[in-house]
């Protein structure tokens, strides 16, 4: 076990020293932030930093600040010491990749009041000194020895992480006009709304008219932007909702207050329905804290026992809008519970088969592994420990779920215990839906938008190549 000691009053000599040495990270700066409340554009806005006085990201002043406490209180004199006063000169800025040497020196003592003041002094590695002061402290009179405490893992994740990097791709993309089915509740009109007010949407309002107006003055939103398509109750909006897509008024459709089960009925329908060839599913775009990088998630929400063939529909989607928001070949992991295959778990048959059709190209422009357990799939360490030797394991783009309980059972974990961000569509209709839930907070709403614009983008940028 580690232990932190401290020097009594009367070990400290007159010229001793102590120092330790830091290199500046993003995270450092960041997490000051955080702690500080101190938001200060020269510290955390990189585009406004580089038209500031150092033309670059720099750290607070008082991080350092914080160094010189640190070596007083875990160094010299250490455990008991109390700060008294501090005096600080600011002289050149600390920058990202900086490494500084903070070095405090007993400069005089008190015996009166067990006092000492130390000179301090922080310079970087071109060896410039870029703080300097001192510091009084009352130094400790009796020895203590205790041990080294271990701190908490801090995992620094942007909120609005998922939603910013969707916006990217979507920026100069023309609006996607979505009809808007039974918005006739709060969430689900606000949904609408903002969405069109960050420009990713034409909303076009489907549902009683009176509901949706009765809504929009509870929350004094003004319609008067928007169109309004009337109909008598949720099933006849949901009817010609999917009736304005199938008819080319509509690129996008978004579920308001119904349930899911009633929209996707009304897109199933094989005469008035948006089906095509290839199977409707529903895909999550998830943003997960302790992940380096955005990962997919499905089917989740639509097909509750999916075949193989089902399946194939289901990787091909994925793959499809994973290329679209800028994963140029998407690395697929297929779900189960071992890595080997068994004729006693269906879900390794599957995920046997589903990699042999991709070798044959019955699935394009991604890599399938599996069947892959999960700790393999998100980590590199377990799949090295189990002897996976896998260009999917580890480092999964997609995940393909056996089943839709497993699926959004996964999701709701990731989301509830791992404060992840999700947002989703359903592909394979002819126009993407936005499948919303109650649950789902305005950041959720806003990303989904932007894949739905995304995705139209994409749709339409295609049959522009193939003409």
């Amino acid at each position: 076990m580690e232990y932190i000691e401290n020097k009594t009053f009367d070990e400290i000599k007159v010229g001793e020293s102590a120092e330790l040495v830091r290199t500046l990270t993003s995270n450092d700066i960041e997490l000051f932030a955080v702690i500080s409340g101190d938001v200060n554009p020269a510290h955390v806005d990189e585009e406004f930093a580089h038209s500031d006085f150092f033309h670059k990201i720099v750290v607070h002043g008082m991080w350092g600040g914080s160094l010189i406490s640190t070596v007083l209180g875990t160094e010299l004199p250490g455990p008991g010491t109390i700060y008294i006063e501090q005096s600080l000169n600011f002289k050149k800025p600390i920058g990202i990749g900086d490494t500084v040497t903070v070095r405090i020196t007993a400069k005089e003592k008190n015996p009166l009041n067990k006092d000492i003041t130390f000179f301090c002094s922080i310079t970087n590695q071109k060896d410039e000194e870029v703080t300097n002061g001192t510091s009084v402290v009352r130094a400790p009179t009796t020895k203590i020895r205790r041990p080294r405490m271990e701190l908490s893992k801090v995992t620094l994740h942007k909120p609005k992480k998922l939603y910013e990097e969707l916006i990217k791709i979507v920026h100069n993309v023309e609006l996607v006009k979505t009809a808007v089915i039974h918005p006739v509740d709060e969430v689900s009109l606000l949904g609408a709304i903002e969405s069109a007010q960050a420009n990713l949407i034409i909303p076009i309002l489907v549902g009683p008219e009176k509901k949706i107006h009765a809504v929009a003055d509870k929350l004094k939103i003004d319609l008067s932007p928007y169109e309004i398509i009337s109909t008598p109750h949720s099933h006849a909006a949901a009817e010609k909702g999917v009736s304005l897509a199938r008819e080319g008024h509509v690129k996008a459709l978004m579920k308001g207050a119904l349930h899911t089960d009633e929209l996707m009925h009304a897109a199933l329908n094989k005469v008035s329905g948006i089906r095509t060839e290839r199977r409707m599913s529903h895909v999550f775009v998830m943003d997960v804290p302790s992940y380096p990088k955005l990962i997919l998630v499905s089917d989740a929400a639509i097909n509750i026992y999916p075949t193989l063939e089902d399946k194939k529909d289901i990787i091909q989607n994925a793959i499809d809008i994973a290329v679209a928001i800028g994963i140029s070949c998407p690395k697929v992991a297929l779900l189960s519970v071992v890595e080997t295959v068994s004729s006693k778990i269906q879900s390794t048959l599957d995920a046997a088969a589903l990699c042999k059709m991709a070798d044959r190209e019955q699935i394009k422009g991604g890599i399938l592994d599996g069947p892959l357990a999960f700790d393999t799939i998100v980590s590199k360490d377990a799949a090295k420990i189990k002897g996976i030797v896998s260009s999917v394991a580890g480092q999964a783009d997609v995940i393909i779920t056996p089943d839709l309980e497993s699926g959004n059972m996964l999701v709701k974990q990731l989301e509830y215990l791992s404060d992840a961000q999700s947002a989703g569509i359903v592909l394979g209709a002819k126009v993407p839906i936005i499948l919303t839930s109650r649950s789902d907070t305005s950041l959720t709403r806003l990303a989904s938008s932007a894949l739905a614009a995304i995705m139209v983008c994409k749709n339409h940028t295609s049959r522009l190549k193939k003409r």
